[in-house]
Formats: C-alpha cells, structure tokens, sequence
C-alpha cells in the first residue's frame, strides 16, 4: 500500500527555516508530480508548491515565492520543501500529496495520495 510520510515539522521563530521530508513507500512516484499543501486551523487546505516528476519545473503559491523551495530526490523516493524566512501567517499543518499522473497541478481534489502532515509553528 502507498504511503507518503512527511517529517521535519516543529516549532520556530519569525524569520527561521525549517527543511519538511516527504519519503513515500509502498510504490515509488518518481514519475509523478508532487506536491505540498497547508492547512490552517479554521482555513481551507491550500496549495504550496509542486514539481514536476523530473524536477525540472516547480510552481508555487504567491505567499512563499521566493522564501520556500520545492525538490526532489527520486533515488530515494524524497520530496523535500525548504521554508526560510517563516511568518506567523505560515503556521499551518503541512502535507505532501502525489498524483497519478505526471502533470502538475495545484488543486488538492486533483491528487491522488496523502501523508499525514506535519505541524509547523512559526512563534512572532
């Protein structure tokens, strides 16, 4: 059975970085798109980043161009998101997500696999 496990969430101050790990196991998803999303208490789930199976293209929400950084490492199964320069307004749970296909897209109905988040909190 497929599973996606994220890890590298905690606490941090305003202005800090924190390095999120998504490892799948199960199957592999080098030949999918991946991606990060957020949830905050009494928000909606929103769309982070993705990147393309190759790695070659990444996107990104308007709220963390510039600060986070999407990868992938498909020897190891690893999608990793690099956070610096955390705000309070980043606080969220984070959860990485996988498609069947190998497009990318940004709405969470249009993945097929979750983990089951990790919580960030970024202290002002």
């Amino acid at each position: 059975q497929a599973q996606l496990v994220e890890s590298g969430g905690g606490l941090v101050q305003a202005g800090g970085s924190l390095r999120l790990s998504c490892a799948s196991s199960g199957r592999t998803f080098n030949t999918n798109a991946m991606g990060w999303f957020r949830q905050a208490p009494g928000k909606e789930r929103e769309f982070v980043a993705a990147i393309h199976w190759s790695g070659g293209s990444t996107y990104y929400a308007d709220s963390v161009k510039g600060r986070f950084t999407i990868s992938r490492d498909n020897a190891n199964n690893t999608v990793y998101l690099q956070m610096n320069s955390l705000k309070p307004e980043d606080t969220a749970v984070y959860s990485c997500a996988a498609r069947s296909s190998s497009i990318v897209k940004s709405a969470p109905g249009d993945y097929d696999y979750w983990g089951q988040g990790t919580q960030v909190t970024v202290s002002s």
